[in-house]
This record gives structure tokens, sequence and C-alpha cells, in this order.
């Protein structure tokens, strides 16, 4: 087994080994007004109820678009919207159409007036169900009330973020069900 050695490293950099999530857009609306912004702090939480937390700065337009409606959906791109993704993150949507502006697709929801995005790959309508930390941390709890996705591919090609303007793309997977004794795995 090898063994490394290691070196005092940067705290404000350990994203680059925690932050194994693929990056997502998330889109919002509050009365007429939506918005679409790019994160890659979420988590989930429990299966059933399927429950993710999402941090969102409190200076992010969107956040004060989530907390009102209470609801938003978490859409998926894969690789092919990598550019388009950093591009909606570096821009606000104070004053900017981002559906609009970056050529999306809004799709109707079944359960939240946020919108889908057709163009992403799975989209993830969902309610916020727990405020406690919200204050405190920008830390929203939300229960996914219904999931789109296609059956092909199983492993789609998503991006993840590890700092410093640095992206990884999914790769490689490897199946151990064999070698797992929980069946929720």
């Amino acid at each position: 087994m090898k063994t490394y050695k290691k070196h005092d490293f940067p705290v404000e950099k350990i994203r680059r080994f925690l932050e194994p999530g693929p990056i997502v857009l998330v889109s919002s609306r509050w009365k007429d007004e939506t918005n679409i912004m790019t994160m890659g702090w979420h988590t989930v939480l429990e299966f059933s109820p399927s429950l993710v937390g999402c941090m969102i700065t409190g200076s992010n337009h969107s956040f004060e678009l989530i907390r009102k409606s209470k609801e938003c959906v978490i859409n998926i791109p894969t690789v092919e919207l990598l550019d388009t993704a950093v591009a909606i993150g570096n821009c606000t949507g104070r004053n900017t159409d981002k559906f609009e502006k970056f050529g999306l697709t809004k799709e109707s929801a079944d359960n939240v007036q946020a919108p889908l995005i057709k163009e992403c790959f799975a989209n993830l309508e969902c309610k916020l169900v727990d405020t406690r930390i919200l204050n405190k941390y920008n830390f929203f709890i939300f229960e996914v009330l219904k999931a789109h996705a296609p059956l092909v591919p199983k492993y789609p090609k998503t991006f993840h973020y590890t700092g410093d303007g640095v992206f990884m793309i999914s790769g490689e997977h490897i199946n151990k069900r064999r070698k797992f004794k929980s069946q929720n795995l």
C-alpha cells in the first residue's frame, strides 16, 4: 500500500479534495422574476425523503428569490455546458435575464414555479423544508419533490469545481456493488 509524504496545505484550498459533487445550475422564480445561478456547494442529506443541502451566499441574487419563494430547481448540466455554467456564475441576474443571454430554454415544472432548464441532463424540483440554519449559515435544506432524468447515459459526463478556476470532468466508473453490504449504497 502506497504512503504519501505530506506537507502543510492551505486550509482555504481544501475544497480541491472535498468537492466531489457536480456543478449545478439552480433556477429560481419569485413573482415574475427568474434567475439561474451556478453552484457547487451542495450535499445529499437523506435518501427518503430525498433531502439536499445547499449553501448560497447571501449576496447572490438567487438567495432572496429562493428564500422568498421557498423553492428552486437544481439542474444538472453535462460537460457541454461547462463554459455556459462558468459564464452564468460570473454575471449577476439583478440586471440580466440569464435564460435569454445564454440561450437556455425554460420548461415548466410539475411541483414548483421555478423553471427547469431543458438543456440540462437532469432537473430536480425542490421545496425548502428546513430554515433552522439558513440565517446563520446561508444553508438551505430542500426536499426533492420530483426528478427528471433520461435513462441513458447512466453516468453522464458532469464537471466538478476544485477551486482556482480548475474543473475536473467525471470519468471512469467502477462497480463494486458486490463488495457492499448495505442496500442503500
